[in-house]
């Protein structure tokens, strides 16, 4: 954008909604210049990949946690659709994953291999 660049965390296009869809994640509580941010880009999807056929893109933000206060005023006025959000980090995978993601033992053997394999050319 100009002469600047700028990264979106994740971008997807929800083929139902047909729309896009641009998710910020912060390690960190919120900010309401976050909010400032994610309208941005939202804009500048909306500007550049959308088209006639599609919805508005819709932005979420994904931050540690919120004070739901803060973030009422930090949306108040933005048209565009925007969500903000609070994730939660866990210890242990859930069960119904743990058998549909590999071990660290796994990778960690599938990464050795790579490795060596890049030496060894």
């Amino acid at each position: 954008m100009g002469d600047k660049d700028f990264y979106i965390d994740l971008l997807f296009y929800h083929v139902r909604l047909h729309c896009y869809v641009v998710i910020e994640l912060k390690t960190g509580d919120f900010k309401p210049e976050y909010a400032g941010k994610l309208n941005f880009y939202i804009n500048t999807i909306d500007g550049k990949l959308k088209t006639e056929q599609d919805q508005p893109t819709i932005g979420l933000l994904l931050c540690r946690s919120k004070d739901k206060l803060i973030a009422e005023y930090a949306l108040k006025g933005i048209e565009t659709p925007m969500g903000i959000s609070e994730y939660q980090l866990t210890q242990a995978l859930p069960t119904d994953l743990q058998d549909k993601l590999p071990s660290i033992e796994l990778i960690e053997r599938e990464l050795a291999w790579e490795l060596n394999q890049g030496q060894s050319e």
